[in-house]
């Protein structure tokens, strides 16, 4: 069952972009989820939680970009939020390719949590800048 899903009503920003790279970003959370929860072995499950955090570091540079090209006057907490984000999912991946943690349902609920936050109150609000 997937963690997260994609709605217009819930995490629309009526950017073309975001949206679309939303959508990727919760499939491959979805895809983590469903590995790590399901009892997959270590080896995809780093593959896929690589690929996530690969993924959401291009996000978050893509959309700086767009925020910083139309002088986004939120841009400089929004950047803080991508970096902290970037940094939870830095150490995470660290000590998991380490052998000190494990993917689970709380790193599930941290990054969902962390999305249905963000997205309302972070990226919604750029929709008019990005889309003038």
């Amino acid at each position: 069952m997937a963690l997260i899903t994609w709605t217009e009503e819930q995490y629309g920003t009526k950017v073309g972009f975001a949206d679309e790279e939303h959508k990727t970003l919760f499939d491959l959370l979805n895809k983590l989820y469903d590995l790590a929860t399901g009892g997959a072995d270590r080896a995809d499950i780093g593959n896929a939680l690589d690929a996530l955090i690969a993924y959401v570091v291009d996000h978050f540079a893509h959309e700086e970009r767009e925020m910083q090209a139309k002088g986004y006057a939120g841009y400089d907490a929004h950047k803080v939020e991508h970096d902290a984000l970037v940094g939870i999912c830095a150490d995470l991946q660290k000590k998991f390719h380490a052998g000190e943690a494990d993917v689970t349902e709380d790193t599930g609920a941290l990054v969902k949590g962390w999305l249905d936050s963000h997205i309302p109150e972070f990226d919604m609000p750029y929709a008019d800048a990005l889309n003038s």
